[in-house]
């Protein structure tokens, strides 16, 4: 299992930024440059992505939270105890590594991510999984097409939509291609994962940071999500949409550094 490409910046208390399906940690330059004089901010590029893509770990959560851990302990102090925040595919991860390793997370952030990305007949605020099989399907055939398309998807319903869109396409590439297999197994685990049961269970307090024009994580969703964790609270960025932290840095900058404070040390 091999060590994860992760950037620091800043000084302070340590704070973990984990990014979406197909990007990498460098989608988090804005939030990141925001929070440094505060925090010390990591940036972890999970495998398949950015400067991890030659990592061979799978995009399984269990082994996802170990090798973070892992990481983690290879850039900061021995055993600090983080705040981290899971934007989209990466808040499943963060939600995952918070349950596993409780111990190590003082407080868990969910920007734009839920517990279950897709529909049920109990959770009817998810997305029609045939998105996510659709997706899956078009890869193979049209890589860079389909990135797009998901691109297209993230930014609509945003009040910034065009701002937010050539960001996310300057992004995407910055630090290479994604691995096709992440791809697949990063899709897979927007379609599978359904990590509701562990909300009641979560041993720190939870932050969740909605965007009202999201079109891939509905905002009620995440509200009800909210109410399954103790010690949670939910903030809506009214002009958001799936990736607040674009065209929202400070609003969402300032959430995190308020319930960071909040969480015990």
């Amino acid at each position: 299992m091999t060590q994860l490409h992760a950037e620091c910046v800043g000084q302070g208390p340590a704070l973990v930024l984990l990014h979406g399906w197909a990007m990498h940690g460098g989608i988090f330059e804005r939030l990141s440059a925001t929070l440094s004089s505060q925090f010390t901010v990591v940036t972890v590029d999970l495998p398949g992505h950015g400067g991890s893509r030659s990592s061979d770990s799978p995009l399984v959560l269990d082994s996802l939270a170990d090798v973070l851990v892992q990481t983690l302990d290879a850039v900061l102090p021995a055993k600090q105890r983080v705040v981290l925040c899971g934007w989209s595919l990466g808040g499943l991860v963060a939600l995952a590594t918070a349950a596993k390793f409780s111990d190590r997370v003082r407080g868990l952030g969910m920007l734009a991510a839920s517990p279950r990305f897709v529909s049920a007949p109990d959770w009817l605020e998810g997305m029609d999984a045939r998105v996510f099989e659709v997706f899956g399907e078009e890869l193979g055939r049209d890589y860079r097409g389909t990135l797009d398309r998901f691109l297209m998807l993230e930014a609509q319903g945003s009040a910034h939509l065009r701002e937010e869109l050539r960001y996310l396409r300057d992004a995407v590439y910055a630090r290479g291609e994604p691995a096709p297999r992440a791809l697949v197994e990063g899709l897979a685990l927007l379609h599978d994962s359904d990590l509701r049961f562990l909300l009641p269970g979560l041993a720190m307090p939870s932050l969740w940071v909605a965007g009202r024009r999201d079109r891939l994580v509905n905002p009620q969703a995440m509200r009800e999500a909210a109410t399954l964790a103790p010690r949670s609270r939910f903030l809506q960025i009214d002009s958001g949409g799936h990736a607040p932290f674009l065209t929202e840095t400070m609003r969402v900058a300032e959430a995190l550094t308020v319930f960071a404070a909040d969480c015990p040390p």
